[in-house]
């Protein structure tokens, strides 16, 4: 087996431990396309793993020193990106892909910066903040994906929506993870968003404040329909394949974001999930949707944009 050839096989088991909505999404993209996505996750879910002393996603375990584990993340992709061997797997899957698509340092750079906020203990203050965290660890990715399936470096536009989709998902995230970020410590609803609940950081969680929480759930949910729906309009530009891909992970995540909604007080109760059946049906209508491409218009007005 070649290099990357053993690298590809090594991103394929990355992607189905690490996200089984992704991983299911993936397997619509053509061949070449497909395990160009994965050695990206790769990437992503590593540097992720390292930053928060988790196993694909797993318990968040303590870190003694973060900045290290930062340092570390940028050292491995520096010289990924400078086509060096690292040793570390999933940064050497970050270089051929890198190679092969014309990814730029900066875009990687910009994903990283997810990482050193969550270092410093950083939590936004403002719904911009918010937003800016949600590009730098997910909307970069999206934009890194984008240029993965094809879409030119220069095509701002399509790029931009590229991102919409990534923040969507991390406000999908965010929604459903409320509770579990908590526990360890995180906050990721900006503190204007608390103030006008009358709620004081950290008291969100506790149980005489589940219809507040529930309401703050409904604003993301509403958030995400946004991004979403931008994202869609960028989706009609891809190829066929990679458009019937990002329509079917965007019904998927988006459907998270729209159980938390419909759950109200008791949206974290339990990890909220999509079953196997409900992605079938996502990859059932995305073919379809994709098939037509013929999404409904939707404006970028008002919604954060990548380069403020």
């Amino acid at each position: 087996m070649n290099e990357r050839a053993a690298l590809v096989a090594y991103a394929r088991g990355s992607i189905a431990r690490g996200s089984k909505s992704f991983a299911a999404a993936s397997k619509l993209f053509g061949h070449t396309t497909r395990e160009r996505v994965w050695l990206l996750y790769a990437w992503c879910r590593k540097c992720d793993d390292m930053a928060d002393g988790q196993d694909h996603g797993g318990q968040m375990g303590g870190i003694a020193d973060p900045q290290a584990r930062l340092h570390a993340i940028r050292d491995l992709t520096s010289k990924a990106m400078n086509g060096e061997t690292t040793g570390e797997p999933a940064f050497d899957c970050l270089g051929i892909v890198a190679r092969e698509c014309g990814l730029t340092r900066k875009m990687a750079d910009d994903v990283i910066e997810g990482f050193a906020l969550d270092t410093v203990g950083w939590q936004p203050r403002h719904e911009h903040d918010l937003y800016r965290y949600c590009y730098h660890v997910a909307g970069a990715v999206g934009v890194m994906m984008a240029v993965v399936m094809g879409i030119a470096s220069g095509d701002d536009d399509t790029l931009d929506r590229a991102c919409d989709l990534g923040i969507a998902f991390q406000l999908a995230n965010i929604a459903r993870d409320i509770a579990e970020d908590g526990r360890a410590g995180r906050c990721y609803i900006p503190d204007d968003w608390l103030a006008q609940l009358d709620l004081e950081p950290g008291e969100h969680l506790r149980p005489h404040n589940r219809k507040k929480l529930a309401l703050m759930g409904r604003w993301l949910a509403d958030e995400t329909e946004q991004y979403e729906a931008s994202a869609k309009v960028g989706a009609a530009r891809l190829p066929f394949r990679a458009r019937w891909a990002v329509l079917t992970a965007a019904g998927i995540y988006g459907d998270i974001a729209r159980k938390v909604r419909a759950a109200g007080e008791h949206g974290w109760d339990r990890r909220i999930f999509t079953s196997r059946g409900e992605k079938l049906r996502w990859a059932a209508r995305a073919f379809w949707d994709a098939w037509q491409n013929d999404p409904v218009q939707a404006s970028r007005e008002g919604l954060w944009h990548r380069h403020k």
